[in-house]
């Protein structure tokens, strides 16, 4: 079991979850963040921090594609490992459906 971050993260981008993570395996994009799944040690700490209930174990049904997602752009974007500013309009975006297709950026964010 790994844990992913799901749609929800995009356009709200919060970090509260990488500054628990003991392992450091958050990797920022442009406008959200995943989880390196082989890095991840299934230890759920950052499950509960995700303001925007984003991040979900992958043994919940349904969550193939974000597994994919996660797996794809850790490998190219940067790691993060401290909170940063969530963007100005988070609240606005945080619940809308269909992000992905809308919103979703391949761009790599900073990182630390």
């Amino acid at each position: 079991m790994t844990y992913v971050v799901t749609e929800n993260c995009i356009k709200c981008k919060y970090t509260d979850c990488v500054e628990v993570c003991p392992v450091d395996c958050f990797y920022e994009g442009d406008n959200m963040l995943v989880i390196h799944p082989d890095e991840c040690i299934d230890c759920g700490v950052c499950e509960p921090e995700c303001p925007a209930d984003a991040i979900k174990p992958d043994t919940e049904p349904g969550l193939e594609k974000w597994l994919g997602v996660n797996a794809e752009y850790a490998k190219s974007w940067p790691n993060i490992t401290q909170k940063k500013e969530s963007p100005e309009d988070a609240k606005e975006f945080d619940g809308m459906e269909g992000k992905f297709e809308k919103y979703f950026s391949p761009n790599p964010g900073s990182g630390d």
